[in-house]
């Protein structure tokens, strides 16, 4: 089934994606997996040698949790760009707190200093939700533009000042500053630093502390890159949008902004993958799927219609097996951990 990318808002959403829905993309009321089943996809996941950790919840409930060549349960792993899916539920919280107006604030109001005149004039049109879809219209500071990036002495004003490559609101152009920015308006808005307020608003919440992790020249948290999580945090992110931002009884993260958050709003040129705000949108195994994804494969799956969550943490050295080990990942949850929740078994044939 291909997935729409949505553009008129939550309820146009739900009216193409569930109205249609599919058998099989019912909510799943079935018993847990056979062990048995599980057990080939903790085998099928112990041959991937990139792979440092492997866990499963179902139901809120951790029922596969391993870990590979040193890694353990107490290590931060970096979890690379699926730090923007944090970053979006940061940015979720603050708009519910009136720190920000609504998606459609335009960026220039957090920049005035560095959008002004008459040149800028194009880039004061980009909104906080052109920077959570990745539709800015500015220059990518990811990929071969990074390395300048992050050794300029200001990584808020050489992402402003790149040039816009298409209008604002209209392509995706996946670049890390546009998270930074993001960072840089929270810091300004919450009175306080990006990790200060996760801390607060979201890792306190969900039962544990934050690492500190990088910030840019002018003390701001890196935004959407190198926020430090155990595999178990992991999960604990995964189960809370899984239970539409609730944990413990408290709402942390607001209802609405999970249902946003899960529209797809662009398509990525190169994974030809959709995006919404901060999450990454795709069909596996005939289910819908949104994850977090970061370099060298670093996912956090949820897979809301059979109450799961999949989490894996990988080695991010550089090595031409990199691209295949993430495409063994997707072939793990597709082939191993959705048929045995499904109770079935999916093993490619010999």
């Amino acid at each position: 089934m291909r997935i729409p990318i949505v553009r008129g808002g939550v309820a146009a959403f739900l009216a193409l994606g569930m109205a249609g829905a599919s058998p099989s993309t019912a909510r799943a009321q079935s018993a847990d997996p056979p062990p048995v089943l599980l057990d080939d996809a903790v085998a099928a996941a112990a041959e991937l040698p990139r792979l440092r950790s492997f866990l499963v919840s179902r139901r809120s409930a951790l029922i596969v949790e391993r870990y590979y060549n040193g890694a353990r349960a107490g290590r931060p792993a970096n979890i690379k760009s699926a730090s923007k899916s944090l970053i979006s539920a940061l940015v979720g919280i603050a708009i519910d707190r009136g720190l920000i107006a609504d998606v459609t604030e335009p960026i220039s109001s957090f920049f005035p200093d560095l959008l002004k005149g008459e040149r800028e004039a194009p880039k004061r049109q980009i909104t906080i939700e052109d920077l959570l879809t990745m539709r800015s219209g500015l220059e990518s500071t990811s990929n071969r533009n990074y390395g300048a990036w992050v050794l300029s002495r200001n990584w808020v004003g050489h992402a402003l000042s790149r040039p816009l490559v298409a209008e604002p609101g209209t392509r995706m152009e996946y670049s890390t500053g546009n998270t930074h920015l993001l960072s840089a308006i929270l810091t300004k808005v919450a009175g306080t630093s990006t990790w200060q307020f996760a801390q607060r608003a979201l890792a306190e919440p969900l039962g544990f502390s934050l690492a500190q992790w990088p910030r840019d020249p002018q003390g701001v948290y890196f935004g959407g890159n190198d926020m430090l999580l155990t595999p178990r945090q992991m999960v604990a992110f995964g189960e809370l949008y899984l239970n539409r931002g609730r944990v413990n009884g408290l709402q942390v993260v607001p209802a609405p902004w999970v249902e946003r958050s899960f529209v797809p709003r662009a398509r990525s040129r190169f994974s030809e993958q959709l995006y919404g705000y901060g999450w990454w949108i795709r069909e596996l195994a005939g289910h819908r799927v949104y994850y977090a994804w970061g370099y060298g494969g670093q996912y956090v799956f949820v897979v809301p219609d059979l109450d799961l969550v999949m989490v894996t943490t990988s080695s991010t050295a550089v090595g031409d097996e990199r691209r295949g080990h993430r495409q063994t990942v997707f072939d793990l949850i597709e082939h191993f951990v959705i048929p045995a929740i499904e109770g079935r078994s999916l093993k490619p044939e010999a």
